[in-house]
């Protein structure tokens, strides 16, 4: 197990302050001022927050992390529960890969996936390398992307390092 992913376990953290931390933060970055992704094609602003933006919207950090954890927890989480029997009770670090995951490509994808299909049936190490199969954006591998997925870079806990750490 890594140090980070030790740390990331060890913080005492919920599964939402853990994610956001961890993962979410620090892959998505924090932008206080909207902008338009091109990628997207849509307002951005925070951590990658595409809901409700206008043009010329600024926010605080904390405005920011306040927005991050509620997204989080209510259109995140909450569905994950729903389409995922039993999502709280799965070892915690692959439900912060998870969590994080649908963050990035969406609940309805996470929820109808092999990963997904993988921890219904308790297999936790064959849905956490599911999850590394989102690396790519419009056909194309992305390397930031396959970080995320899978073991981070020197900066960053990767997905798949955190979600195996605690299995």
């Amino acid at each position: 197990m890594s140090k980070r992913a030790k740390a990331a376990l060890a913080s005492g953290l919920g599964l939402v302050a853990m994610t956001a931390t961890y993962l979410t933060q620090p892959w998505e970055g924090t932008v206080n001022r909207a902008y338009w992704d091109r990628l997207g094609k849509v307002w951005t602003i925070c951590t990658g927050e595409t809901k409700g933006v206008k043009p010329d919207m600024v926010m605080s950090d904390q405005q920011c992390s306040a927005m991050l954890y509620r997204r989080l927890e209510v259109d995140f989480h909450q569905p994950l529960t729903r389409c995922i029997k039993g999502f709280d009770g799965k070892p915690l670090s692959w439900q912060a890969a998870t969590l994080d995951l649908s963050y990035n490509v969406g609940v309805g994808a996470v929820c109808n996936s092999t990963a997904a299909k993988r921890a219904r049936v308790g297999d936790y190490t064959g849905s956490c390398y599911a999850m590394t199969w989102f690396d790519k954006a419009n056909g194309k591998e992305i390397q930031g992307l396959k970080n995320r997925r899978q073991f981070g870079d020197a900066s960053r806990l990767g997905e798949l390092e955190l979600c195996l750490a605690g299995l």
